[in-house]
């Protein structure tokens, strides 16, 4: 077997394979034994056919299975040769192929970039000294108390903390809204409809013009949609409603005791403060953690520059646009605004792409000096924790993750958090204030 190799980019390249005459024949002589001993023809016994009569009936089947095998094999052997690390598909062109001559055939095929693996041990990263307070526990104490507020109905003007229950109808340049939106029915009228009178949920400054009404009472309100309101139709749009104030609502929250701590699973108040505290300095770690991780990618990125596989930049493009897309519309995002941003979506996507693939062949080259390896039982553990957050039987999701390669992400995922892991061990952190950290650099 001959192999050349042309390098028609960094990443890009052709390879021709010759394969000698010899060979060939060899292939066809066993492949003809194989269909012989399959074939069924009149007048003989299966298997039992002449050569002769199978290669003139199955001729044109038998040089395709003698093709296909022979660029399969000789393939993987010129790409193992060639220590080659393809990572898309082949592109196979054949240019000779016939008995009593060489095959001949070339594949172009994307390669996994080439390059001097920087300095990774002792990459740079800021870690803001922050510690959780009493403070910060009181508010995640209130928090759980406003979720078992109560409402009780008060005979009283509405202050801004109260919930005040309204009629209403809406119009908009002196039109029912459904003229202009004609979907957003529930914002041209509403009945016992729960607004919150400090303005901030519902219409920006709706609520608050309900401060000091009184059940009974009827208001003229009148609103500016914003700019990137949910409804694009009003965007930036005044709108005016009559309002019937029906009740005013005053929120409850409980007493702060033990029995209030039950209701969390807490044995006391005392034991609620300690989980809420524990909570909190998890997340607060994981916060930090994430944010020196982020710095030291970004330190690693900068630090060399190569050319990328053009199909790996591609298809991790689609996925950062498929996860934008995804995301904007659990946010509430129209179809139409999603549109509307597409090339800016797919400027931003592209770039993150390129990072994300750059990272992918980095941490490889890592992994494999620093012989970062992730077992099959570490897999197995990840499976059945993600089963569970789905709620899908461990068996079953791992029978669909397996129908779909996804095994070889999940992989992957474990490798990338082990080297991140790695880097983050062997970085130099240095310890700043607390807000002194420029938000964009933590991010990365």
């Amino acid at each position: 077997m001959n192999v050349t190799v042309e390098k028609l980019a960094a990443c890009r390249k052709v390879i021709r394979v010759e394969v000698p005459a010899a060979a060939v024949e060899t292939e066809f002589a066993k492949v003809t034994r194989e269909f012989q001993k399959q074939a069924t023809l009149p007048g003989f016994r299966p298997g039992k056919a002449p050569e002769a009569m199978v290669v003139k009936k199955f001729g044109a089947d038998i040089a395709d299975e003698v093709k296909r095998k022979l660029v399969a094999k000789h393939y993987k052997e010129a790409v193992e040769q060639q220590k080659l690390d393809p990572v898309s598909a082949p592109d196979v062109k054949e240019t000779q192929f016939a008995r009593g001559q060489d095959l001949k055939f070339e594949v172009t095929v994307e390669t996994a970039p080439e390059f001097t693996l920087p300095e990774y041990k002792g990459l740079p990263a800021k870690r803001e000294a922050q510690k959780v307070t009493a403070e910060d526990v009181q508010r995640a104490i209130d928090t759980l108390r406003d979720q078992r507020v109560s409402f009780q109905t008060v005979d009283r003007a509405a202050s801004a903390t109260d919930i005040v229950v309204v009629n209403y109808t809406g119009t908009c340049e002196g039109k029912p809204i459904t003229e202009l939106a004609p979907t957003a029915k529930g914002l041209t009228e509403q009945k016992g409809f729960w607004v919150q009178a400090d303005g901030k949920a519902f219409i920006p400054g709706f609520g608050e013009q309900l401060v000091g009404a009184k059940a009974g009472e009827h208001r003229t309100v009148h609103v500016q949609f914003p700019a990137d309101f949910v409804t694009a139709p009003l965007q930036g749009k005044a709108g005016v409603y009559a309002v019937e104030v029906v009740e005013v609502k005053e929120k409850v929250l409980p007493a702060l005791d033990d029995e209030f701590a039950k209701s969390f699973g807490a044995e006391s108040l005392e034991k609620l403060r300690e989980g809420v505290r524990r909570d909190l300095e998890n997340e607060l770690n994981y916060k930090l953690d994430r944010s020196v991780r982020n710095q030291v990618v970004r330190a690693l990125l900068d630090k060399v520059n190569f050319e990328l596989p053009e199909s790996a930049v591609q298809r991790e493009t689609r996925n950062v646009v498929y996860d934008i897309v995804r995301e904007n519309q659990q946010r509430g995002v129209t179809r139409e605004m999603i549109e509307r941003e597409k090339d800016h979506i797919y400027t931003a996507a592209a770039q993150g792409a390129k990072e994300r693939v750059k990272v992918a062949f980095l941490f490889q080259k890592i992994a494999e000096l620093e012989q970062i390896k992730v077992s099959n039982e570490e897999v197995l553990r990840r499976v059945a924790a993600l089963a569970a957050a789905y709620q899908v039987e461990p068996r079953k999701f791992l029978q669909d993750l397996q129908k779909r390669n996804g095994l070889i992400e999940i992989y992957d995922q474990l490798a990338h958090e082990k080297v991140l892991e790695f880097l983050q061990k062997n970085a130099a952190i240095e310890e700043v204030p607390p807000g002194s950290l420029n938000p964009a650099s933590a991010q990365g």
